[in-house]
């Protein structure tokens, strides 16, 4: 049943202030941050500090102490190819699709990690892929949307307004497409048709939103510049209802960034996200009133269970929140100078992936630092999702992993 029944600057000021064109090049491991065409020149340093202007080493920490208590399980791994934020892993429920920036396009066994197919688009990927279980989407920075079906054979390609930037959302017959200009785009996943477009105008200074959004109840949730949490009818984009989760504050257009740059989390009963230099704010998942919030900044992400959600906010803590009441329940910072990116549920723990690709756990009781897992040494492309019980996720050095822990 329909919901509906009746998040690095994609957009530039004129400013020509040094403090711009320095955050401009900001790049976050596991957040959803790149660079625009004329900054590729700029130094990459970490963001939000600015710590490397005074001199200090643009190096991660050392890795924390652990007595371990869990060994994470490697289930299998894939080599996919050279990939970066706005590429990451599609689960349906008989394949994972995968992708890398030089076109390629692979098919996986979930269960076993077995290569179904391979093939290469042609183009450039700069986004996806997104999937459903008759129909993969990737898109390109030139705004090209291509779609395939299940075996690998192109059925459309389609044309947006400018580079796709987020991996597409395919679900009830529509491939939901994010564009760099801020655009959403209603596809029709049979031939490519424009269904939808939903288009809103954005701050001056805005965080490259490479997380797109999530579709879940005949909706599409997806956050914006600026600090809103958007829900959109998948079939017709009408606006279901439009949130404040943060409202941009400060004297000067960097202190005013109040942007969502990850992907929400969603539950039966709320949907929850985080904006950098803002909140972390749930609303009912079909009316949109605000159920609670507080103060926390992450350009990371969010992911929850049956009782808290899990921020990780934008010094690199772990935070645990009672997910009724926003409560804090625990907070861990033993992380904090490995720039982890969002978290997630890793069997029975909760994982996350630092710039050098180790995944760590936390217990979900109390926070304690409980195992870790050395990968490819290359930070992920984007938060890692959730198949089976497993963390799923795509390193920037193109290999795909799938790790569980008991």
């Amino acid at each position: 049943m329909s919901l509906f029944n009746s998040a690095c600057f994609a957009v530039w000021p004129r400013t020509k202030r040094l403090a711009v064109a320095v955050l401009a090049a900001t790049t976050v491991a596991g957040c959803s941050t790149t660079l625009t065409s004329w900054t590729d020149a700029l130094p990459k340093i970490p963001a939000p500090s600015f710590g490397w202007l005074f001199g200090k080493s643009n190096k991660p920490g050392p890795l924390p102490t652990l007595t371990a208590k869990v060994t994470p399980q490697l289930n299998w791994q894939v080599s996919v190819g050279k990939a970066a934020a706005g590429l990451a892993p599609a689960i349906t429920p008989s394949a994972v699709y995968a992708a890398a920036n030089d076109g390629a396009l692979v098919r996986v066994d979930a269960a076993t990690g077995r290569q179904v197919w391979r093939i290469n688009v042609g183009q450039k990927i700069s986004a996806g892929p997104g999937a459903d279980d008759s129909h993969v989407v990737v898109g390109t920075d030139k705004g090209d949307v291509l779609a395939f079906d299940a075996d690998g054979k192109p059925t459309w390609t389609a044309h947006v307004s400018s580079e796709v930037i987020a991996p597409p959302r395919v679900d009830e017959g529509v491939a939901i497409v994010f564009s760099g200009d801020g655009r959403i785009y209603g596809l029709s996943s049979a031939d490519g048709k424009t269904k939808w477009v939903h288009q809103r105008s954005n701050p001056a200074l805005t965080i490259r939103n490479t997380a797109g959004g999530v579709t879940a109840r005949g909706g599409v949730f997806a956050g914006t510049a600026g600090g809103h949490l958007l829900a959109l009818d998948v079939t017709t984009g009408n606006v279901g209802w439009d949130a404040t989760v943060a409202s941009p504050k400060g004297a000067t257009e960097l202190e005013r960034i109040a942007d969502i740059t990850s992907l929400p989390f969603i539950d039966e009963r709320q949907v929850c996200a985080v904006a950098y230099q803002g909140r972390v704010a749930c609303f009912d998942v079909v009316r949109g009133i605000l159920l609670w919030s507080r103060d926390l900044s992450s350009l990371s992400g969010l992911a929850g269970d049956e009782k808290n959600l899990y921020v990780t906010d934008d010094k690199g803590a772990v935070h645990a929140l009672d997910k009724t009441s926003g409560a804090s329940v625990w907070k861990q910072d033993a992380l904090a100078e490995r720039r982890v990116g969002g978290p997630q549920l890793v069997g029975n723990f909760v994982g996350a992936v630092d710039t050098e690709g180790y995944l760590h756990l936390l217990a979900r009781a109390d926070g304690a630092y409980v195992g870790r897992l050395a990968t490819d040494g290359r930070p992920p492309t984007a938060q890692p999702v959730v198949m089976a019980g497993s963390g799923l996720w795509l390193s920037d050095a193109g290999t795909l992993y799938s790790v569980t822990a008991r």
